[in-house]
């Protein structure tokens, strides 16, 4: 069985919440990620004989399984990480971790039963990664970079600054062209690595990866140690991870020469303080001097590591760097190598981001992005502004698919979008002082709310509000006609319809109607070209996340004409599908193939109190269609499509059963304190104690204790009908899934894709036009009353109020 994402997500999390509450996440992160790490190495080595890690004997994870419940857990652990460790030079990697800290696991039992339940949850049957794919490798990594973003939110400050979200990660390894580059041997360097995902996001992208090496520094040993394991569970065992301080004690050199590179990635730590401590002001490997270049200003080291990056590259390397907003603009020294670094033609590419993407701080930054290869000859910057691409994610902002699409094809197309993406000569940035403030080259959308004077006085809809609205008037130009009419002046209207039939104006005019009927032919066509190619999928011939880049491909282009929706909308659809439910089915179809298993869930084991897993008495088995499972084709799927009648049937049944109960509900609350007084049944109110109580009721109690009855019966026999209704459908399911042919369950299964992308295409379709009439319907209320009239109405109830004054004989 394939391991499925979802699965895996939850395993991990469940063994964080073994450790929560001891300690903080930047502590418990460590025990988890070593689990996580020698139970894959464990796996992989059963059937990888080329594996650069050794697994001893005796240190293996089913080794460890074996310790479960044991008094001398904690020290038994040690000792086979410490072997693990020895044979592998990993000692600073799992080393660390102390399974017999009783400050943070517990003492006596609570260590054992802490310690053991951990082991416990990576047992799971369905984390087996022996099979050894490069698709698991993947996996792997996506569950790391899962594990590191929540350590990241919980950590705050102190760890998260050395995350780098995923989002960004894609984006800076896209821009920098890896993936473009067909050399046979590229090295990548990360001078602040910190985890190590901006490297291995970059790696990702090299279309040749055994020729890739990666090269990393990192400040903070522990990070270090963490960065070399991610490494590892990505399935890279060879990169070389240094740590130090790599402004003032850089590791890597050719002879006495910083060693350059292809590719730089950076995340640095934002705006470092007291940065220049051993390195001088005219540093030994010419980054910086007081002459030509500049020398950072020793309170903010964000230009040191840039230079320190342009330094690194070679004479035609590329490199990608977040940094803080404050570098496009700052003055003083800063000014001065901004003004250097720009006439040097190092710079380009600027891409702006949202704030508060990052953990531990809120601030914007940028991504600066270089490129030595023809610097010399190059005659701008293209600025990209994407600050107001994001989505809320808690207390974080968070780049969804849409918006990385954005942004890397507007990089790679390299044409002017309005409002978002422009290329900036030199000329007008040197006419701007060097000051590369995205805001000074690339206006924002005009989605300012002006207060229209005359509009307030004398009535009416200004054109100006309304053409506000244009991409909607593109898109059914002759709409305009069926919701404004002429008003008094040529610069403003009137709507024709009242509030509540704006929407309905919108949706039946056949502009609205004729675009609806385009996205749904391009969606016809769009499947058509997809399940054919859906049908080819058959085990280890292809690879998910390439089958998924491709099909989002597919959908931008299929709907690139669309004027309604936005085809990064619906790109966005698709994409957010493909996480939640398409990827999963693909790792299970690479797996096991066509095949639709289904099966009963059994309940998750209890423990003992020493930590050691109990044994359920009796395996579950199916009693209704609930009790099943099938994790390629849903058990709904199949209902859905042969058993609408048996499903109608259940369902009726459940609603009258529903009804009946809220009868008798409704029947003891009114007589509680009589007939049906729980005080009276010893508070056991139930059919049998209502019968006994019936012999002997006064003839006022017997209607209710009657009616109870009936009711009670009438409720037994519909769950009767029930039970025997579900028996009937569960042994016509199971027959059915006994039955499926592999090409009926491919039917099936891209069925089920191809209707929940459309649900999603309908529903976005839906959604544009409640934008629409949402706009619409404020800006009728903006000017539904004049100045004037508001005036009347406030006479007008000034002198009712007079009136009733007056009335009462307090007036004059």
């Amino acid at each position: 069985m394939a391991i499925k994402k979802s699965e895996l997500y939850s395993t991990l999390w469940r063994s964080c919440d073994e450790l929560r509450g001891g300690m903080d996440a930047s502590q418990y992160k460590d025990y988890v990620l070593v689990m996580l790490f020698v139970k894959y190495i464990s796996d992989k080595a059963q059937n990888n004989t080329s594996s650069l890690i050794e697994v001893p004997k005796g240190s293996s994870f089913g080794d460890m399984i074996n310790l479960k419940g044991k008094v001398n857990i904690g020290e038994e652990m040690n000792k086979k990480l410490a072997a693990l460790a020895e044979a592998n030079s990993l000692d600073g990697i799992i080393k660390e971790v102390d399974f017999t800290d009783e400050a943070k696991l517990g003492k006596g039992k609570d260590l054992i039963e802490t310690v053991s339940n951990l082991i416990g949850v990576f047992q799971s049957s369905g984390l087996d990664f022996s099979k050894n794919r490069t698709a698991d490798d993947d996996l792997m990594g996506d569950a790391y970079e899962y594990l590191m973003k929540h350590f990241a939110t919980e950590s705050g400050k102190s760890k998260g600054q050395f995350y780098t979200p995923a989002e960004v990660s894609r984006i800076m390894a896209k821009v920098i062209g890896v993936g473009n580059d067909n050399k046979t041997r590229i090295n990548i360097y990360d001078p602040a690595c910190g985890f190590a995902s901006l490297l291995l996001r970059a790696f990702s992208e090299a279309t040749n990866r055994n020729g890739v090496s990666l090269w990393g520094q990192e400040k903070d040993i522990m990070t270090v140690y963490l960065a070399k394991m991610n490494m590892i569970l990505h399935g890279y065992d060879t990169a070389v991870v240094k740590q130090g301080d790599t402004l003032n004690n850089p590791q890597f050199f050719d002879n006495d020469n910083l060693k350059t590179f292809d590719y730089v990635v950076a995340n640095p730590p934002f705006s470092q303080k007291s940065w220049l401590k051993s390195a001088k002001r005219n540093d030994q490997y010419a980054r910086w001097n007081e002459s030509a270049i500049g020398v950072p200003p020793e309170k903010n080291g964000d230009y040191a590591f840039l230079l320190h990056i342009i330094r690194s590259l070679k004479e035609k390397g590329k490199g990608a760097c977040i940094l803080p907003h404050g570098v496009l603009f700052r003055g003083n020294a800063e000014a001065t190598i901004r003004q250097y670094i720009i006439k040097r033609g190092y710079i380009k590419g600027i891409i702006g981001l949202p704030a508060n993407l990052f953990y531990g701080t809120g601030i914007p930054a940028c991504i600066i992005i270089l490129d030595k290869e023809e610097a010399a000859s190059r005659k701008g910057i293209f600025m990209i502004d994407a600050k107001n691409g994001f989505a809320k994610d808690g207390n974080k902002n968070r780049l969804c698919e849409q918006d990385i699409r954005r942004v890397t094809d507007a990089w790679n197309e390299w044409q002017t979008v309005p409002n978002f993406a422009r290329f900036v000569t030199n000329e007008e940035i040197a006419n701007n002082d060097y000051n590369l403030n995205i805001p000074r080259y690339i206006k924002t959308t005009d989605a300012e709310i002006v207060q229209n004077i005359e509009a307030h006085l004398k009535g009416g809809i200004p054109k100006h509000d309304i053409e506000q609205l244009n991409h909607f008037w593109e898109a059914c130009p002759n709409m305009q006609n069926a919701l404004f009419k002429s008003f008094a002046g040529k610069d403003f209207m009137q709507f024709i319809p009242e509030k509540q039939n704006i929407r309905q104006t919108i949706t039946e005019n056949p502009d609205f109607e004729a675009q609806h009927q385009a996205l749904f032919c391009s969606f016809v066509e769009w499947c058509e070209f997809w399940l054919p190619e859906f049908h080819k999928l058959a085990p280890n011939n292809f690879n998910p996340k390439t089958l998924i880049d491709k099909i989002g491909d597919s959908v931008l282009s299929q709907f690139s004409k669309s004027l309604l929706i936005d085809k990064y909308d619906i790109y966005d659809q698709l994409m957010n599908y493909c996480a939640e439910t398409m990827q999963d089915d693909l790792y299970l179809i690479l797996s096991d193939g066509w095949t639709a298993k289904v099966y009963v869930p059994q309940p998750v084991e209890k423990k003992k109190k020493n930590g050691e897993q109990g044994k359920i008495k009796k395996e579950k088995e199916a009693k209704t269609i609930g009790d099943l499972a099938c994790d390629l084709l849903p058990v709904v799927c199949v209902i859905d499509k042969y058993f609408q009648k048996e499903k109608a049937k259940i369902t009726s049944l459940e609603e009258q059963i529903a009804t009946a109960e809220a009868e008798l509900n409704q029947l003891c609350e009114e007589n509680a304190d009589d007939a049906l007084d729980p005080a009276c049944f010893d508070d056991r109110l139930n059919r049998a104690n209502v019968q006994k109580r019936l012999k002997i009721a006064d003839e006022e109690e017997m209607s209710a204790l009657k009616e109870y009855i009936r009711l009670s019966d009438k409720i037994a026999e519909y769950k009767k009908q029930l039970k025997i209704e579900h028996s009937a459908l569960l042994a016509l399911v199971l027959k059915k899934y006994a039955a499926l042919t592999e090409n009926k369950i491919k039917e099936l299964i891209t069925g089920k894709w191809t209707t929940a992308f459309g649900n999603r295409l309908a529903n976005e379709i839906q959604c544009a036009a409640q934008s629409i009439n949402t706009r619409l319907v404020a800006l009728q209320e903006r000017y539904a009353e004049t100045l004037p009239e508001i005036n009347a109405e406030v006479l007008r109830l000034e002198n009712i109020v007079n009136q009733h004054i007056k009335t009462i004989g307090y007036g004059k």
